[in-house]
């Protein structure tokens, strides 16, 4: 196990495309595991394998609705379904303190594979939703500063932290 860098803003392999995942190997599962572990050492709610320098299409969110979080690995996933919109803040681990104002499904239904290659569907609403929703955008290449509505004050910001 092991803590891998976050790679930020400016590398450009985070607009690059990410390939598929075709071996469920020893790779792939140390992969995971060191995402995991990066995901939960930055306190974030995803992580995609490109922000940590992989160009494949592996992603871990977490469900943070509970006392603790519960984490879904997801290879190769795809959103089979959305309905709703929410509008809401959003940030991301490869841009540090930058926060944006997001258009996002309210309910997606995404379609993975998980680390063995079993087959599977997740049902997100919410936070989770987003977080499916903007992982996938890094394997496509996307930031979430590329489809921000607006961008949050400093002031902003700080009050955001003050909420919770």
């Amino acid at each position: 196990m092991g803590i891998r860098k976050i790679i930020k803003k400016g590398d450009l392999s985070l607009k690059k495309t990410s390939r598929p995942v075709t071996e469920y190997n020893a790779r792939l599962q140390i992969l995971l595991n060191d995402m995991l572990d990066t995901l939960a050492e930055a306190n974030g709610v995803g992580l995609a394998a490109p922000q940590v320098g992989v160009l494949r299409r592996a992603v871990i969110v977490a469900d943070v609705s509970g006392e603790e979080p519960i984490y879904y690995e997801l290879i190769n996933p795809e959103i089979v379904s959305q309905e709703g919109e929410q509008i809401g803040p959003e940030g991301c681990l490869s841009l540090p303190n930058i926060w944006g104002i997001v258009t996002r499904p309210e309910k997606v239904k995404v379609k993975a594979f998980d680390r063995s290659g079993n087959p599977f569907e997740l049902e997100a609403e919410g936070l989770l939703a987003r977080a499916c929703c903007h992982e996938i955008d890094h394997l496509n290449g996307v930031l979430f500063d590329s489809v921000a509505d607006r961008f949050l004050s400093d002031e902003e910001i700080e009050q955001m932290g003050e909420d919770e």
